[in-house]
């Protein structure tokens, strides 16, 4: 197929305009947003992202989980469309960028199509993902797991936010609860533009990561148990500490991690201590270790090491451990074609880049299970996202937008 002239760019100024008009909707306190999935600012966003889409020529589709799909028709009404997207859901404090970026990047390649006049064979379908972030209602990546098969649906309608709403329940209330089957779409291929959402690109003083991996992870829920008792009046020798254990774990987490690196990552996250009272050694503890890597072999080989060296550590200070996996997906590689594609894009752009492991997960990884599938990343400020202060330059937004215009176009074919 025939690759676009490196001529061939979005209209940046356009596509940062949108993005702050976006974030007006459910703004933050701090200059971010909060636009946490299937609230009312969730749906204001959505109708206005249908407004700007239909404006320049789409179709609308909804399934039941609640994504938007929005299409530019192709020549050949036969062939399989070539998908573009993110999420618009943000963290509580989240930032302008982070899913935003993707969603609006794809806007974008339809109205730069549109403003030049250019057919593609392929449908290219415009993609809001539902509930990525993950934060009101669990798990992340909620919307894209179903439409791939690793969630069920049905499972999923009764997950439950703080207040004990329900996903299905708030998602008909916001109006955005579709007809159409989940996963009955077939793609030619889905690609992502997404900030780094770490220090890599602007360190290296790249201006585009190619992404050929994604990390797997396992989340271990570790419990440490020994035996509460008084601080004050429990001799040294004879405590049996909890929460000492737990110091001895966190390092042995951070050396696995360290022995590791720079291929994976490790740490703990949520700790609950019990009794959790001032003048109480701690009789349990109840944590959950984090370890990712894009490697398999390798991150299972990080969790056997826990698992077999954490018992003794316990066991030397008179404490017990015992641990779990709650949560895990293996690696994704990503599709070599697709991975080419962004490649061939930046350097005919003349754009620096780098190939690069996402550190997170993205809607990207489930579908990659049914689609060919790829990601474009561009810098953020020191790497912050999930954060309201998160910020990203007009020139890194434009770049990553015109690599992933090549991308697609390319892979939707242009008709001359």
């Amino acid at each position: 197929m025939a690759a676009p002239g490196e001529n061939l760019k979005i209209n940046g100024d356009r596509l940062w305009d949108s993005i702050h008009e976006m974030a007006e909707i459910g703004p933050g306190i701090a200059g971010g947003s909060n636009r946490q999935t299937v609230t009312d600012e969730d749906g204001e966003g959505r109708k206005l992202f249908q407004k700007w889409c239909e404006a320049a020529g789409c179709t609308m589709g909804v399934d039941q989980m609640g994504t938007m799909f929005m299409m530019r028709p192709g020549t050949d009404p036969d062939a399989l469309p070539v998908y573009v997207g993110s999420h618009l859901d943000t963290q509580p404090t989240g930032g302008r960028y982070d899913g935003v970026l993707g969603v609006l990047a794809g806007l974008e390649i339809v109205r730069s199509l549109n403003d030049l006049n250019i057919k593609t064979k392929h449908p290219i379908v415009v993609t809001n993902w539902t509930n990525e972030e993950g934060t009101r209602f669990a798990p992340a990546m909620m919307a894209s797991g179903v439409f791939a098969g690793v969630l069920e649906q049905d499972d999923i309608y009764q997950h439950t936010d703080a207040a004990g709403l329900k996903f299905g329940d708030e998602l008909e209330r916001i109006g955005w609860k579709g007809e159409e089957e989940v996963g009955a779409r077939k793609m030619k291929a889905f690609f992502e533009l997404h900030i780094e959402q770490g220090p890599i690109l602007e360190a290296e003083g790249k201006d585009i990561g190619v992404v050929t991996h994604g990390q797997g992870l396992r989340w271990i829920e570790c419990t440490i148990t020994g035996k509460e008792s008084h601080t004050g009046s429990t001799p040294m020798p004879m405590r049996r500490n909890a929460g000492r254990g737990l110091a001895l774990v966190t390092e042995l987490v951070h050396k696995i991690a360290m022995d590791n690196a720079p291929n994976a990552v490790g740490a703990i996250g949520h700790i609950d201590v019990y009794p959790n009272s001032r003048n109480i050694i701690p009789g349990k503890v109840v944590f959950t270790v984090d370890f990712r890597s894009h490697e398999l072999d390798r991150l299972n080989a990080m969790v056997e090491r826990l698992k077999a060296e954490a018992p003794g550590l316990c066991e030397s200070i008179g404490v017990s451990f015992d641990c779990e996996i709650v949560g895990q997906f293996d690696p994704p590689e990503f599709d070599h074609g697709c991975v080419k594609a962004i490649r061939d894009a930046a350097e005919r752009l003349g754009y620096s880049h780098m190939d690069i492991i996402s550190g997170a997960g993205h809607d990207a990884c489930w579908i990659n299970r049914v689609a060919p599938t790829a990601m474009v990343m561009c810098p953020c400020v020191d790497g912050l996202s999930h954060n309201e202060a998160e910020d990203i330059s007009k020139e890194w937004a434009a770049a990553g937008a015109d690599v992933l215009f090549h991308a697609v176009v390319e892979t939707a074919e242009i008709v001359e």
